[in-house]
């Protein structure tokens, strides 16, 4: 099989995505990050599938990645991290309950919460992100599509603008791997380019 030209297609897609995302977006979410870190506040994040793959990279890449080098250190928790609180909430009280049930009680102010959601339209991070803003907690949104329902809700929304969840979440990664690379220069004072960090 010759599939050379759907690879191709698949990659001037990315391409022509990349350069729609809104420098500005994530520059808001970057500083709202690093406001969090300097104020020793927690950073929750979470996501669904792929999207919660998404968040625990983000959580490596944070949380040893960049803090490795650094005295004050970030401070990520990834809500759908561990299976068996998940799945006991999911299993006793819903699955659209699995992330907020979790900050209930926890969040202070100066935390910041992201969600992570292609369609912009998963329950359970819609009801997480709702709590948070009830609590005068900061909200970020990683969004695909149109951004759906999290797009609007969030305080800082970083959106996709493609029809595709693949590309979605592959530029998902771009931004946690673009955002490393920065705080690795503006506060590591490490060349990733150069100096192959991790």
């Amino acid at each position: 099989m010759d599939y050379i030209a759907d690879i191709k297609k698949y990659i001037e897609l990315e391409i022509s995505v990349l350069r729609q995302i809104d420098a500005m977006e994530i520059n808001a979410l970057m500083n709202a990050i690093e406001n969090s870190r300097q104020k020793d506040a927690t950073i929750y994040i979470m996501g669904n599938g792929g999207s919660a793959a998404t968040a625990s990279h983000f959580v490596n890449d944070f949380n040893k990645g960049i803090s490795e080098y650094i005295e004050q250190k970030f401070r990520f928790v990834c809500l759908n991290d561990n299976i068996a609180t998940v799945m006991a909430i999911a299993n006793d009280i819903g699955y659209d309950a699995v992330f907020e049930f979790q900050l209930r009680g926890k969040m202070k102010q100066g935390d910041l919460v992201i969600g992570i959601s292609g369609s912009g339209n998963s329950a359970n991070v819609l009801n997480a992100i709702e709590l948070a803003k009830k609590e005068g907690i900061s909200t970020a949104g990683l969004t695909g599509y149109d951004g759906g329902k999290l797009r609007k809700l969030v305080d800082i929304p970083v959106n996709v603008p493609v029809m595709s969840m693949q590309v979605t979440e592959d530029i998902h990664m771009v931004f946690d791997h673009l955002m490393m690379a920065i705080f690795y220069k503006e506060l590591c004072g490490k060349n990733h380019l150069k100096e192959g960090c991790a």
